[in-house]
């Protein structure tokens, strides 16, 4: 077999298109963070990072095109959360109760932190349901995989795992929802709403551990 050919060397000056569109996906954010969603067009991302806005149209048809990509992000780095918590060495119901308040907490920090962040993530949720429900099903698969080891361990009852893991994420949809989230805030103190997050959790866990 012959070497792998060497890349061909970067051209000095010019950025590589996934840099471009990772700029301009960090810059409209930064944007609809100040501004507000429908306050921020296509030239003042353009403007903000000295192009053109043909040229950011080259990267993205549309202003929604960015939040999709933005969405995009988020889902992904809560994915990585979620995976890290239901990996973690601890017992199945500690880390069933760590992956629901890592969600949880990711809501609250990142998206619900400003009003205006909340149009971004209704027009996320409004034009970026694939992603959105490939993310829901991911959170359905940590939960069974956890499910199932606390199954094996012995530490919960031989329920059927793929329907419990239905019927938790349902139960405890209220800390997973973003705007559901995002009105629990408005309506308790953070401390309040973790502290129930925390008492749900057990509560089903604690349906399906065996009586000793």
């Amino acid at each position: 077999m012959s070497a792998p050919t060497a890349a061909p060397a970067a051209t000095p000056g010019k950025a590589r298109p996934d840099d471009t569109r990772a700029r301009i996906i960090e810059t409209a954010e930064a944007l609809f963070r100040r501004l507000g969603y429908a306050k921020t067009a296509v030239a003042d991302i353009a403007a903000e990072l000295d192009m053109s806005p043909a040229n950011v149209y080259r990267f993205f048809a549309s202003k929604n095109a960015i939040v999709e990509a933005i969405c995009q992000r988020c889902l992904s780095e809560l994915d990585e959360r979620m995976w890290a918590a239901a990996r973690s060495r601890a017992s199945a119901a500690t880390r069933l109760e760590q992956l629901f308040l890592e969600i949880y907490a990711y809501h609250k920090d990142n998206l619900i932190s400003e009003k205006r962040v909340h149009d971004i993530v209704l027009v996320a949720m409004e034009n970026n349901w694939a992603a959105i429900d490939a993310h829901i099903q991911m959170m359905c698969n940590v939960i069974e995989m956890v499910v199932r080891d606390g199954i094996e361990n012995g530490e919960f009852e031989p329920v059927e795992p793929r329907e419990t893991a239905e019927l938790i994420k349902r139960a405890m949809l209220h800390y997973c929802h973003p705007l559901m989230v995002a009105e629990a805030l408005r309506e308790r103190d953070e401390a309040t709403v973790e502290k129930d997050a925390r008492a749900s959790v057990r509560f089903l866990i604690r349906a399906i551990t065996p009586r000793r």
